[in-house]
């Protein structure tokens, strides 16, 4: 840190007086007209998708670079990320004259390796993750004095994000909430202060992923407090640890935190695309998703609310995930596993109890002469309405049903497999695992794993993040249960025993 705790009056010179714009832009304030329509309120999105580097983060970047005195330039700087934050050091760093070393995890995808570099910056890749990028990061800056640019908790860059507040006062006054993104905390810090000082009756609302909630945590625990992992699909706010700077203004000046899920996620993503034809990461939609959640949950009215889209440096691999998740964040399909009679006429019969309602997707193979698992997708105007009186009615007509909405492995891995079932009774166990994403990745994971134990099931399938999924089963004796516990401990792989999964039970394991 450059300075410990500053006033709010300090943070709102640094923020007035920032040289941003000798590199960034006065972003627009966009309306939203299709989604304003939809939920009785006046949407609006900041879209800082339209820097230069697609992204807020070269706000942050230039404000503390721009602050370096002439022997810390001489040295010049260093940074670790794996996406925006580094190509917003690289272009500041650029446009000064100014030296960059950028580290980056070897998983990191070419299209945001080759960015940086044509920005000019010396890209290191070290490591399958950020901690090993950071680590040799300040390694670095030990051995040749480099100027370490930290992504979120310090006092210039967080001035530099407060940048975007000063220009959404600027834009309109008569806001009545504005809700920002929150991965480390600096985004949220600098708007939250800013705003605080000069409009108190805005509410300023942070938006986390359920998957990576540190700044929930922290308020939890009165302290930054270390999540023991994080979800890595909207990877721009994937952060175990909140900063500490960040953390006392989020604390002070924030007035709410609400999380969020990834296919809510996936549905703002969809929002933003109809309104604006503009393509949001994951993280960048975080803010709409968060707003669409809270005006529901208080039944907000002709209310004028902003979001921030924070960046546009999507990995176009991902946009199948969140084209197939869409839907499911939008409240629009719901997911069931229902048993039905394997005879003629079985299906219709269910179809015609669903009300009319259209079939998204139908997974079905013969198991038995008496009876049959489907995996079914059903057209839904809100889950949360309809769903259970919809469950209700199939179970009063003698199906069985299962709600798989919020079943993650089925959604991830089930509906892929349906009917996959064993010939014969087996002593299986299913596991769900989680690697660094890389080339080779899937073959070193299986050869990591190793021969010991028979591999029953195994499902992989890749949407471009940076960790892969695999879902297998091992048939296992229960002599052989500790043994194999203590293996996959050693392995250093996330995993969790999905054997009661009750997906896995209906589709997948041996009929009982």
């Amino acid at each position: 840190m450059t300075q410990q705790h500053p006033t709010a009056n300090d943070y709102l010179r640094r923020i007035l007086l920032s040289p941003v714009y000798e590199v960034a832009q006065v972003t627009p304030l966009q309306d939203m007209n299709k989604l304003s329509q939809r939920l009785d309120n006046h949407i609006l999105l900041k879209r800082e998708d339209r820097q230069s580097v697609h992204s807020f983060k070269l706000r942050g970047a230039y404000n503390k670079i721009a602050q370096l005195n002439q022997e810390q330039r001489q040295r010049g700087v260093v940074a670790a990320s794996a996406g925006n934050h580094a190509q917003g050091v690289a272009m500041s760093a650029q446009r000064l004259g100014i030296a960059a070393v950028i580290v980056m995890p070897t998983t990191t995808p070419d299209i945001k390796v080759d960015s940086v570099r044509a920005m000019g910056a010396d890209v290191r890749l070290v490591g399958d993750s950020f901690d090993e990028a950071y680590q040799y990061c300040k390694q670095l800056e030990e051995q040749h004095g480099y100027t370490l640019i930290p992504p979120f908790d310090d006092v210039d860059v967080i001035a530099g994000q407060g940048t975007i507040g000063k220009e959404l006062l600027e834009q309109d006054m008569h806001l009545d909430a504005i809700f920002v993104p929150v991965g480390g905390g600096g985004i949220a810090a600098g708007i939250a202060v800013y705003i605080k000082q000069l409009m108190p009756q805005i509410k300023v609302i942070g938006v986390e992923a359920e998957d990576s909630a540190c700044l929930v945590a922290a308020l939890a625990a009165g302290k930054p407090t270390p999540l023991e992992k994080v979800g890595l699909f909207a990877d721009g706010v994937a952060v175990k640890l909140i900063g500490s700077e960040t953390f006392r203004l989020c604390q002070q000046y924030l007035d709410e935190v609400i999380t969020v899920n990834s296919d809510e996620i996936c549905a703002a993503v969809k929002d933003i695309f109809e309104d604006t034809r503009a393509i949001s990461e994951p993280s960048g939609a975080l803010a709409l998703a968060g707003l669409k959640a809270y005006a529901q949950q208080h039944q907000l009215k002709n209310k004028r609310l902003a979001a921030v889209l924070s960046g546009a440096n999507v990995n176009f691999h991902n946009l199948r995930y969140v084209s197939e998740r869409t839907e499911l964040g939008e409240k629009k399909e719901a997911v069931l596993a229902v048993t039905i009679p394997e005879r003629q006429g079985a299906y219709l019969e269910f179809v015609e109890h669903l009300g009319g309602r259209a079939i998204t997707e139908f997974n079905y193979r013969y198991a038995s002469d008496e009876q049959a698992n489907i995996f079914v997708g059903i057209r839904v105007s809100n889950s949360d309405q309809e769903l259970p009186e919809l469950v209700n009615r199939l179970e009063q007509h003698g199906y069985q049903v299962a709600n798989l909405i919020d079943d993650e492995l089925a959604k991830q891995h089930v509906r892929y497999m349906v009917g996959g079932r064993p010939g014969k009774a087996l002593n299986e166990r299913l596991y769900s695992f989680e690697f660094p994403e890389q080339p080779g990745a899937l073959l070193r994971f299986l050869r990591t794993l190793g021969p010991h134990w028979n591999i029953t099931l195994f499902h992989y399938r890749n949407h471009g993040s940076a960790y892969g999924r695999v879902l297998a089963g091992f048939e296992l004796e229960t002599s052989d249960q500790r043994a194999f516990t203590q293996h996959l401990a050693q392995l250093g792989f996330d995993y969790k025993d999905e054997t009661d999964n009750v997906a896995y039970q209906f589709f997948l394991a041996k009929a009982k």
